[in-house]
């Protein structure tokens, strides 16, 4: 596998808006025969994007990252044990919830209905410039979706953006037009292609996106501010950082604190020793660094399944503090869930609320499900931390550090560091001999791991970072990923049913 490594550190498509017509002197075939919806208004087609955000959450990803451990006395499917191993998933179909193939087959289903809308946007009639401006914000809402789904299956399925690889690696098949035959044919498309293609779509969508057509949605879709953080993660992964830079001081302005949450606040405070109270206001749309938000069908929210951090991990993670006598308070109850491999606590942190749709009134059996944040705008600020030290921007970095610092650290005499400061906290003795980029390389990794715990974000992180990563077993050997510059088990194997229906060409594994 070929990855640009920055080496600064030490350490199933829905036809859902056709509609089938047909010509019969019987009067019965004169309705539709089926209940999908016709796209015959703006409001309707505005409407079908609801089922343009992916219902899979990429949160599974966290099973194959440090940040867990082997966890008994839990439920694990067979398929979550070769996550944990970083095996080829072989025994998980399309309807298995926190899969790569149902992240797959949902993630494709949310852009066929984009593309859906796209397609009759052009034959809709509009008569007034209200009709034209609202036509331009669905088709802005629309591309915005089929840019983010196709952004995240690439990064999860292909290899990363490289300048010098990305023309011959294989990436995934980006669909713009939506599917009309029942077993349809695709090809990987390479991974500067779907780049590009990823591009096109997001730069048109922030052009024409508009914030004025989305009374009491809350950020539940695709607004401007989401647009450009989605745009500052776009062009880190790609690399191009003056252009990631230039999103992130969109989004941020003179006053990036307004869109980091301030959990030394009373409010976050209060509701810390609540289970029900933290997640709400963590996850609630009031709040500004919440930038977007979506339904996710999803188990890991469970305390009862799959993998988890050790107590033990949890505690030591936090008590790593580059702020001496003060308290982080991103460290919260956790919950119980299972005992690690030496039959102490694991724990599962608190940031999204378990939740349950019952299938029917009188139902006890329904879809688990939490309200994900799938962009903030804590993630653009560390965006542009990356950028800084990569251009060897070190005080604007330590700026950025300490906007946030002043909203996680409570108590002691300073919430605020300096180069001295981080340099005494890394590496006090200049034992590893780091340069001040490399201290805060390590500074950015230590904060983006706690700032994003159990949100599935480490992943993606590790993969373009090369980090190399250890879980231990059961049967008490330790296996370990990233020690090999191309290491093939950092791609996730393309689904089985693409392959054998779709023509998808494998990942070499």
């Amino acid at each position: 596998m070929k990855r640009r490594v920055i080496h600064i550190f030490n350490k199933v498509v829905i036809l859902a808006g056709a509609v089938l017509t047909l010509s019969a002197c019987d009067k019965y075939l004169d309705a539709v025969p089926d209940n999908r919806v016709e796209l015959n208004s703006l409001d309707k087609a505005s409407q079908l994007l609801t089922n343009g955000y992916s219902i899979a959450s990429p949160a599974f990803t966290d099973w194959m990252t440090d940040d867990v451990q082997f966890t008994q006395n839990t439920t694990r499917f067979t398929w979550m044990d070769q996550l944990y191993q970083w095996e080829e998933v072989t025994n998980a179909g399309p309807d298995q919830q926190d899969s790569p193939d149902f992240f797959w087959y949902e993630t494709y289903n949310a852009i066929a209905h984009a593309n859906e809308v796209l397609k009759v946007l052009d034959e809709l009639p509009v008569d007034s410039e209200e009709e034209i401006a609202q036509r331009n914000a669905i088709e802005a809402e629309a591309k915005l979706i089929r840019a983010y789904g196709h952004f995240m299956l690439v990064n999860l399925f292909a290899e990363d953006y490289d300048n010098s690889t990305s023309n011959t690696d294989l990436g995934v098949p980006y669909i713009k037009t939506p599917e009309t035959t029942f077993y349809a044919q695709y090809s990987r498309a390479r991974v500067s292609t779907v780049y590009d293609q990823i591009e096109d779509d997001l730069l048109e969508g922030l052009e024409l996106i508009s914030d004025n057509f989305y009374a009491n949605s809350g950020k539940y879709h695709f607004t401007r501010n989401a647009a450009l953080a989605f745009a500052s993660r776009f062009y880190l992964y790609q690399f191009d950082l003056i252009r990631c830079m230039e999103y992130c001081d969109q989004l941020l302005g003179a006053n990036p604190e307004n869109f980091i949450r301030d959990m030394t606040s009373d409010e976050y405070l209060g509701a810390k020793s609540s289970i029900t109270a933290y997640p709400q206001v963590y996850t609630s749309p009031d709040e500004p660094a919440n930038l977007l938000l979506m339904r996710k069908i999803s188990l890991v929210q469970r305390t009862d399944f799959s993998y988890a951090a050790s107590v033990d991990f949890y505690r030591a993670l936090f008590a790593e503090n580059p702020l001496p006598g003060t308290t982080d308070e991103r460290e919260n109850p956790a919950l119980v869930k299972g005992r690690d491999i030496t039959g102490n606590t694991s724990v599962f942190p608190l940031r999204y609320q378990s939740l349950f749709e019952r299938s029917s009134l009188n139902s006890n059996v329904g879809t688990p499900y939490h309200i994900a944040i799938s962009l903030r705008g804590e993630e653009v600020l560390f965006n542009r931390i990356e950028c800084y030290i990569y251009q060897n921007q070190l005080d604007e970095a330590i700026s950025d550090f300490n906007t946030l610092f002043a909203r996680r650290y409570s108590g002691g005499d300073s919430t605020t560091v300096t180069m001295q400061s981080l340099r005494d906290f890394i590496d006090p003795n200049g034992s590893f001999g780091m340069n001040d980029q490399n201290i805060l390389f390590n500074v950015l990794i230590l904060e983006k791991r706690k700032e994003f715990l159990a949100q599935g974000m480490r992943w993606f992180d590790a993969k373009r970072w090369g980090l190399s990563m250890s879980h231990d077993l059961e049967n008490g050997s330790i296996i370990t990923i990233g020690e090999v510059e191309n290491d093939p088990q950092w791609l996730l194997q393309i689904p089985n049913s693409a392959v054998e229906v779709g023509g998808l060409e494998k990942n070499e594994r």
